[in-house]
């Protein structure tokens, strides 16, 4: 099929709401009665893009359609385009009312303590108008949510490998430390190893993610078994409440526990385990006015940070010397 096909105009803009509709509904009948149109006009509709491209979509079944390996691949790429379309409508909309308009940024553990909120302050306080929507999940629902376009980019740590219509950009690194309470009695040994901390209860990652995986290499280098006593856990805000009112150890970004006064890193170290702290963004999509001025900040804060880490890894480096 020549790509020209898609670009002579035969390919419209309400084939791609007709296949996103089926695709999402599961049947020609609900697609028709979610766009409140007929269920003729849904078939011939389908059936233009379909001999367009000249592949199925989707596949017949007794109860509803499932996309093909090809419907899979033009859905992705339909949702696409409308969420450009209508980012460009909402942008244009925002203009006209002398608004900067909105920003979704996804986020997970690290960059959400002081890298995203120091540069959302500095963007309110260019931009008092503009909208910051931020939400949390895990790396593998954010990274699905911006593929589906929900989100303008996310902030965390940078995976290894990302799909192809994503990329990275990396602003700081920041070393994962153990940390516990500020009175837990593991601070009052000169030395502490990681066999000398299995007896304490311990928060994990939840299983298939990377620092999880990272965590569990280090434990197995050592020969040292998991702790028996550990909960599972990816909420900030239940993690936090367990670490300062019990004695459980848990692996964090080093600027999340150094800047709560009620955690103390702990001298045992995890060299092997550091985080690539940066914002990932769709390939193919150009970012928005509100995105773009969120980035200088992204930007800003993320070369503050990296001083900040190197700073404080000269003052370790002093303490034991």
């Amino acid at each position: 099929m020549a790509t020209d096909r898609l670009l002579d105009g035969r390919l419209k803009i309400r084939h791609l709401v007709l296949v996103t509709a089926i695709a999402d509904e599961g049947t020609i009948v609900r697609a028709a009665e979610s766009l409140h149109i007929t269920q003729p006009v849904v078939t011939r509709g389908l059936r233009e893009v379909e001999e367009l491209l000249g592949v199925p979509l989707f596949e017949r079944l007794p109860r509803g359609v499932t996309p093909t390996e090809y419907g899979r691949s033009f859905i992705d790429r339909a949702r696409s385009v409308l969420a450009e379309l209508r980012t460009a409508g909402e942008e244009v909309r925002l203009l006209q009312s002398g608004q900067l308009g909105t920003v979704t940024v996804g986020t997970h553990l690290a960059g959400s303590n002081l890298l995203l909120p120091r540069a959302i302050a500095a963007l309110k306080a260019e931009h008092p108008r503009l909208t910051v929507v931020v939400r949390e999940g895990t790396p593998d629902t954010l990274q699905q949510l911006l593929l589906a376009g929900d989100l303008d980019l996310t902030v965390g740590r940078l995976s290894p490998t990302v799909p192809v219509r994503l990329e990275q950009e990396r602003l700081h690194q920041e070393p994962i430390r153990l940390v516990a309470r500020a009175g837990h009695p593991v601070h009052g040994r000169p030395k502490v190893s990681l066999a000398d901390l299995v007896a304490y209860p311990w928060i994990f990652p939840v299983a298939q993610t990377a620092l999880r995986a990272e965590l569990e290499a280090v434990f197995f280098h050592e020969g040292i078994p998991l702790p028996a006593d550990r909960v599972e856990c990816t909420s900030m805000l239940t993690l936090r409440n367990l670490l300062v009112s019990t004695d459980v150890i848990a692996a964090l970004p080093m600027f999340i526990a150094v800047d709560d006064r009620e955690l103390r890193i702990l001298p045992t170290p995890l060299s092997s385990i550091r985080r690539s702290v940066g914002v990932t963004m769709l390939k193919d999509r150009a970012p928005s006015a509100a995105t773009a001025a969120l980035l200088v900040h992204l930007r800003e804060e993320g070369a503050r940070l990296a001083e900040a880490e190197r700073e404080y890894a000269q003052s370790e480096r002093r303490d034991l010397a």
